[in-house]
């Protein structure tokens, strides 16, 4: 992902849970000045649950978390060994296999992009709204 602005603050930490990955987030958003609020926060929070919980269940158990702050923005950045990008799909309403978190990621973000790495795997990234 292109950004324009020059970087303000960033986090780079390897992630073993959702829960952690979370945490740091939280952490992150909230020590943030100008500070941001709660939505873009709570919309941080949510994608990067989604993509660590996605990237360590379907890349290999571990991966990379980056939060990046821009003046207008937010980087949420994730790293995993997998090169398989995250796919639309119908939504099952049972609950059993999910679906319904990359369409929640891409309509909380501004722009997503997926870029493979040169190692293997690959980059998942969301652009926030700050």
């Amino acid at each position: 992902m292109d950004t324009m602005s020059a970087e303000v603050d960033a986090v780079h930490t390897e992630a073993s849970t959702a829960a952690d990955a979370r945490g740091t987030t939280r952490t992150f958003v909230g020590n943030l000045e100008p500070s941001v609020t709660p939505e873009a926060a709570d919309a941080a929070v949510l994608v990067v649950s989604e993509l660590v919980t996605n990237a360590l269940r379907h890349g290999g158990g571990t991966c990379r978390l980056d939060l990046t702050a821009h003046p207008d923005g937010i980087e949420v950045a994730v790293h995993d060994r997998s090169p398989r990008a995250p796919r639309m799909r119908t939504p099952d309403l049972t609950g059993r296999t999910g679906g319904f978190g990359w369409p929640m990621v891409k309509s909380l973000s501004r722009a997503t992009a997926v870029s493979p790495r040169a190692g293997g795997g690959k980059t998942v990234s969301a652009l926030l709204a700050r």
